[in-house]
């Protein structure tokens, strides 16, 4: 498959315009693939990373203001959508650009204005991947923060290990920055010019596990996996903790014999992938219990690096303020703000329980919501839930935090607009307004959470 070739996706319900589109896309020399319900797009957009939607408003199973939002919801990146709609739907295109959709063409489509558009949403596509990199690049290049010893070692025993390819098995506490360390094992070893592939293995359903890891191919198309993303870069597994039985057995095939064959391939394919690790938990404990494989841990635990929690170096945290301030004015474009030397002081014998994450959060909140340049202790404990030295652990937290997060979300959904739509006096349009949902969609959602007009 030529990968330099854009790839769209036709999404409409109507076969002869799927057909008509596809065959003027395909004369303009754009890879086409065709979905005529929202179902046959979801797995089409999964499988084929297109570079470009076309989307039909009015289908069968569900509308493609539905989808969308379902897209934009899911991916951090989007590519490109734009709307197709007859005109009647034209008020429901405009507020599908508003939700995030690149255009909206109005049928019967023009040529000259689907080609037009196709041309500046791949070009727009191109630009916010391309900007989208160098933002990750700028987090990439960032090193572990601190002049500790503690930090210094850690650095100087990552530098050696870059040398080796050896499997490093990154171990410590939620919030430490195992990741960090990952990434700065990869930029200083000979694999930095390759991609660093970040996957959260306890995320991936065992049903899906082997598209996931090793990809699939079918007529003509390839869908690489994440092993084959990786390849000439390294591969981080996060929290291995987390993967099923299934996806562990596949996984160590394919790193013992650094080849495996696609979903639906007869070839195999060779990767050269460094496999980088980490856990929050006792390894050693899932192993003796049965629930992870023995020989996968010592595949993966050719070296373990211990990362501690900040509380054992608490002399770096002044460093890590300073370093998140900085990070946030220059990332989020925030106002700038610095600690008192009082709340710097008090924040060093703090207890950190969620680590370097916790800091970073409590940086984050405190220059969202701050005013001033000074961040004095009187600002600093209450954003911690701080009274004195001692922390106030809460006495209740709200029943939907135990729920599925599916029906935790209808109960939050429920909570926020009974809450404005109390502000609002009852009014729906006013409500409309307040929460930014568009009328049609919000008696709908009303009605499906059971609040009353």
């Amino acid at each position: 498959m030529n990968t330099d070739t854009p790839r769209i996706l036709v999404v409409d319900d109507e076969p002869d315009i799927r057909r008509l589109v596809c065959e003027i896309l395909e004369d303009e020399g754009y890879q086409v693939a065709m979905a005529e319900n929202a179902s046959a797009a979801r797995e089409l957009k999964r499988s084929q990373e297109p570079d470009l939607i076309l989307l039909d408003i009015w289908m069968p199973d569900a509308d493609g203001i539905t989808l969308l939002k379902e897209w934009v919801a899911e991916d951090f990146i989007l590519c490109p959508v734009v709307m197709m709609s007859g005109h009647g739907s034209v008020e429901s295109a405009v507020e599908a650009t508003r939700l995030g959709a690149y255009d909206f063409l109005e049928k019967p489509l023009s040529l000259a204005r689907l080609l037009l558009i196709v041309e500046r949403a791949l070009e727009a596509g191109n630009l916010q991947t391309e900007n989208a990199g160098l933002r990750k690049q700028m987090v990439i290049d960032i090193e572990p923060v601190g002049k500790s010893a503690t930090v210094a070692r850690i650095k100087d025993q990552i530098k050696r290990l870059a040398q080796h390819d050896a499997k490093v098995l990154f171990a410590g506490e939620a919030g430490v920055g195992k990741e960090l360390y990952a990434r700065y094992l990869h930029n200083n070893s000979a694999h930095r010019e390759g991609p660093f592939i970040d996957v959260a293995v306890g995320s991936i359903s065992p049903e899906n596990s082997a598209v996931e890891f090793f990809g699939k191919e079918g007529v003509g198309k390839v869908y690489p996996g994440l092993l084959e993303r990786a390849h000439k870069g390294t591969l981080f597994l996060s929290e291995i903790g987390g993967m099923d039985k299934e996806t562990q057995l596949r996984l160590l095939s394919a790193l013992e014999s650094s080849s495996f064959l696609r979903v639906g391939g007869s070839e195999p394919v060779r990767v050269d992938v460094r496999v980088v690790a980490s856990t929050r938990i006792s390894m050693d404990e899932e192993v003796k219990s049965g629930r992870f494989r023995q020989d996968l841990y010592y595949l993966l635990n050719e070296v373990t690096l211990d990362i501690p929690p900040l509380r054992e170096h608490s002399e770096d945290v002044p460093a890590l303020l300073s370093f998140y301030v900085d990070y946030f004015v220059n990332q989020d474009k925030l106002p700038f703000r610095k600690f008192s030397m009082a709340a710097q002081n008090f924040l060093r014998n703090y207890s950190w329980r969620g680590n370097v994450r916790e800091l970073k959060n409590l940086v984050q909140r405190l220059m969202i919501l701050g005013v001033g340049e000074d961040i004095e202790l009187d600002e600093v404990k209450p954003a911690l839930g701080t009274v004195g030295s001692e922390v106030m652990i809460s006495s209740s937290v709200p029943d939907f935090y135990n729920l599925p997060l599916k029906e935790a979300r209808d109960h939050f959904e429920k909570a926020y607009l009974e809450y404005h739509f109390e502000r609002t006096g009852g009014s729906v349009a006013k409500l409309s307004a307040a929460v930014g949902m568009e009328r049609t969609h919000l008696y709908r959602k009303l009605h499906s959470l059971n609040i009353k007009l």
